[in-house]
């Protein structure tokens, strides 16, 4: 036999994570030839570490308020059409346990595996195929397109770029939905690591050394948005969900604010505390709500610490300042290393909100963290992969 051998399909899909594999089944279900194709070396890398290895992989309060785009319309077409209750029906069709764990977020009981095992018999039942090791070089976009993978030649009418952002490239992740935007002309919404911990440098580090390991719940802001969550000591700086989400807010040289008693009138509570206890020190007044390392900490750089009853109404409310909102500086994010998604992607005027299809290119769509649609912490992110995945399925 001469020649490379040439295969014809009715949809390739590249990309086999949580958008890619949802497109793939929808394709398939409807009688559609299905492959898919990844780079790596199994399917669903970002599906199996999500969660703590748990999966979160939708939150039941998911709306189009949960998720930032330029243009904040785009998302709601599709998750109208596929909304958390459906990937619920899919999850207990396939007897996976799971369990809410705060804030509307689901888990797996057991393991993340069982969500791409889900997945994985979906597209066989209908007849997908999924090949791994298998990275696409696009020849010529149709239809019908044309990919080389290896040696093999693959036609096909409808062709899917389901391949994610930069964020943790340590599981694979590239910039090839982004590079081929860019090669036909289409905008890019600037994308940056978002979900992302926070590094503190300098003095600010300093401030905070010995705190790793703490967990405060808070009430923290970055440009303009709120989120009521605990923040993380660590070596590096702050986490913790609160400052994952505001992460997504923050812009370089901003601060972030951090209420460390958001449910405290501390003003108020300390004068009652002046009245009712002048001998007791502030410190210990504190860590009646705060851990003792931190109210160490912060009584060694700003507070100081006498009783009560030496602490005049002026001081008290300085002290207060310096906990309500506790105002940093961050130096910067940890970046795509440890993000859990990217900030940005193909500009949504480029697709349809309906199919997912690029209005230039005929039978090309973009789905999943490529496109500049990005979710909340708590299972939002997995919810537009489904949902997004869903409605190119429909008509691929």
């Amino acid at each position: 036999m001469t020649g490379n051998p040439t295969t014809d399909r009715d949809v390739v899909v590249i990309g086999a994570g949580a958008a890619g594999l949802m497109c793939a089944l929808k394709a398939g279900a409807r009688g559609r030839g299905v492959l898919v194709l990844d780079h790596a070396n199994k399917v669903g890398k970002k599906i199996l570490m999500s969660g703590g290895g748990r999966c979160n992989f939708t939150n039941i309060h998911s709306t189009p308020e949960h998720f930032l785009s330029a243009n904040p319309h785009f998302c709601k077409s599709a998750l109208s059409r596929y909304t958390p209750w459906d990937f619920i029906a899919l999850v207990e069709k396939h007897g996976v346990p799971f369990h809410e764990k705060k804030l509307g977020q689901l888990f797996c009981d057991r393991s993340s595996k069982d969500i791409v095992s889900l997945l994985l018999a979906e597209c066989e039942a209908v007849g997908v195929e999924v090949r791994t090791h298998s990275p696409a070089e696009i020849e010529q976009l149709g239809p019908p397109h044309c990919l080389k993978v290896d040696s093999e030649t693959i036609h096909c009418e409808s062709l899917v770029i389901a391949t994610g952002g930069y964020s943790i490239p340590r599981m694979g992740a590239t910039g090839f939905g982004f590079d081929l935007a860019r090669s036909l002309g289409l905008a890019i919404q600037p994308t940056r690591a978002a979900l992302v911990p926070f590094v503190l440098e300098g003095r600010k580090l300093d401030q905070i050394e010995g705190l790793a390991g703490i967990s405060v719940d808070t009430a923290s802001e970055a440009s303009g948005a709120t989120f009521r969550e605990n923040i993380l000591f660590t070596h590096k700086g702050l986490s913790g969900p609160a400052m994952l989400q505001v992460s997504s807010y923050w812009q370089p040289g901003e601060p972030v604010t951090i209420d460390l008693l958001p449910d405290l009138d501390l003003v108020q509570h300390l004068r009652n505390a002046r009245r009712q206890r002048p001998r007791t020190h502030l410190k210990n007044v504190l860590v009646e709500h705060l851990p003792r390392r931190l109210v160490q900490r912060w009584c060694e750089l700003w507070l100081g610490d006498r009783p009560m009853a030496e602490i005049g109404d002026e001081e008290i409310a300085n002290i207060a300042g310096h906990l309500k909102p506790w105002r940093v500086w961050p130096a910067d994010t940890e970046g795509y290393r440890t993000a859990e998604v990217t900030l940005g992607g193909i500009d949504t005027d480029a697709l349809s909100s309906k199919t997912m299809e690029c209005r230039d290119h005929p039978g090309l769509f973009f789905i999943g963290e490529v496109v500049d649609v990005t979710g909340h912490l708590g299972g939002h992110n997995f919810q537009w992969a489904w949902a997004s995945g869903h409605a190119a399925g429909q008509v691929v």
